[in-house]
């Protein structure tokens, strides 16, 4: 049995998904899992094609697996292969075998979504536009319904998102909850 409660933090692109992760795991005094596709763009200098999905996905659950050792309650997850494979439905027109299995698979304890209200910003290789963030978001949502899988939605300034998220973490898991 897993020693901390799995957070799946997802969004789309811009919407806070690494700081509200960073921010929860100060909180909590545990540790968070950064997006492995952010360091793919900068390392390779390139966006992933759709060859890569299934590799980024990987690799960011392995990063979990590691993380998972050092968390105190709960590892807060920046990205999970449902989200890689919501954009490679949008931008691949598909999912391949391979990530579609992750995706179905693996299972989180909690998911916060994070909502696309603050301004969106332009990231070199990795962003798109707002258009494509309202989009992504819409179909993150549709996803979620999809396969019945409770989010809690956050919404507002970092201090907002946090307060929410600790009232949620704490009524979802009381015993965990700090």
């Amino acid at each position: 049995m897993e020693r901390c409660v799995r957070v799946a933090i997802l969004g789309a692109e811009s919407s806070g998904k690494s700081t509200l992760a960073a921010a929860l795991a100060e909180r909590y005094g545990s540790v968070w899992v950064p997006e492995y596709l952010r360091e793919f763009v900068e390392t390779q200098g390139r966006v992933p094609v759709a060859a890569d999905q299934f590799g980024i996905a990987r690799m960011q659950l392995a990063r979990e697996n590691a993380a998972a050792a050092q968390a105190q309650h709960f590892l807060f997850c920046d990205t999970t292969p449902l989200m890689t494979a919501v954009y490679s439905r949008h931008y691949f027109h598909g999912v391949d075998a391979p990530l579609a299995a992750l995706a179905d698979d693996y299972h989180y304890g909690l998911t916060l979504v994070t909502a696309p209200d603050s301004p969106w910003v332009a990231d070199g290789l990795q962003r798109e536009s707002e258009a494509v963030r309202q989009l992504i978001h819409r179909q993150l949502l549709e996803e979620l319904a999809e396969r019945q899988i409770s989010y809690l939605l956050v919404s507002g300034s970092l201090a907002a998102r946090l307060e929410q998220a600790d009232a949620w973490l704490s009524a979802s898991t009381p015993s965990m909850a700090g």
